[in-house]
């Protein structure tokens, strides 16, 4: 309004301000070319968005805890297209994939590589693909303790208690880490993180019991064997 009311004062005297006008044509030019620009950029966005799909989810564990920072690529005859990242919760949105049948792959770092074949993706909103996407354990990145144990005669012990403790490198109190029973043929089976540790896994039965403690230094299978001096 400044431009406009400085050119109808000098109108006004006799002096048309011609310098005036074309400051504001170009100034309204310039302003509704960006306009255009951005409306034309937006239409192509929004247009584009209509004519494409994708996929969302939930990636979780076996005890149904989401898993974050799960990345899902999108393949289509063997080139990877697009990827997303879960979030905090699990889960997931992956947008703008032309339509057609993709595979998805889903991989995460201590949990294996998962993959989800024959999806097909439509125009529009984003498929659902559930919250049943679960991801297992990578066995290669864990300590796996196996272990039987067996009385005094060398005949396996059915049903015996069990429990796993960390024992700290300072002398301090055991940690218990977890426990369970053993299976029909006397054994049973501890999975713990990968690292170096020293664990006791102590066996009860019958008024029985007995431990054995066990240093590992990696993701690896251990072995061992508990021997208890039962009641007859």
């Amino acid at each position: 309004m400044i431009f406009l009311n400085d050119y109808f004062a000098a109108e006004n005297v006799g002096e048309p301000r011609t310098d005036k006008i074309l400051s504001v044509s170009t100034r309204f030019f310039i302003f509704s070319a960006a306009n255009f620009i951005l409306l034309f950029a937006l239409s192509g966005v929004f247009a584009f968005a209509q004519e494409t799909g994708g996929v969302k989810g939930k990636v979780r564990t076996a005890n149904d805890g989401g898993i974050a920072s799960v990345k899902i690529i999108a393949r289509q005859k063997g080139e990877d297209v697009k990827s997303a990242t879960s979030d905090a919760s699990g889960k997931f949105v992956l947008e703008n994939l032309s339509p057609g049948v993709y595979n998805f792959v889903f991989i995460k770092k201590g949990f294996a590589d998962s993959l989800l074949s024959n999806v097909e993706v439509e125009k529009g909103q984003p498929r659902d693909l559930g919250d049943r996407l679960v991801l297992g354990i990578d066995q290669g990145t864990l300590v796996i303790i196996k272990g039987s144990v067996f009385d005094q005669n060398g005949r396996s012990v059915y049903g015996a208690k069990l429990l796993i403790e960390k024992i700290s490198g300072d002398g301090g109190k055991p940690r218990k880490l977890g426990s369970g029973t053993t299976s029909q043929s006397g054994e049973f089976t501890f999975r713990q993180s990968e690292g170096t540790a020293k664990f006791r896994i102590t066996a009860t039965a019958k008024g029985a019991s007995a431990s054995k403690e066990l240093t590992v230094d990696g993701a690896a299978i251990y072995r061992l064997a508990i021997t208890l001096n039962m009641e007859k």
